[in-house]
């Protein structure tokens, strides 16, 4: 068994509230589960209204196919309109 695990700091620029802040968290999680069948969730800085830190897991019997979902969805937060990558990890066990 292989779990890829994608850790992404968020500036969500547009976000004048938490309110605000967490609907874009909210379509972000949505979207990327729906999209790729991963775990995620906000895991840090949930009081702070421009920065998300989210987490993703990935489980696979196949190595590669655990690191292929991971960076899908990292490559899917690279051009999210409402949201910019400040720093990710990416780590497949």
């Amino acid at each position: 068994m292989h779990v890829g695990i994608l850790h992404v700091s968020l500036h969500v620029p547009e976000a004048r509230s938490l309110k605000e802040k967490r609907q874009v968290v909210k379509s972000i999680l949505d979207r990327t589960r729906n999209r790729f069948g991963v775990a995620a969730a906000e895991i840090e800085d949930q009081d702070l209204h421009r920065k998300a830190v989210l987490g993703f897991a990935s489980v696979s019997g196949n190595y590669t196919h655990a690191r292929d979902i991971v960076q899908k969805v990292l490559d899917a937060l690279r051009v999210h309109p409402a949201a910019r990558l400040i720093d990710h990890e990416l780590e497949v066990l």
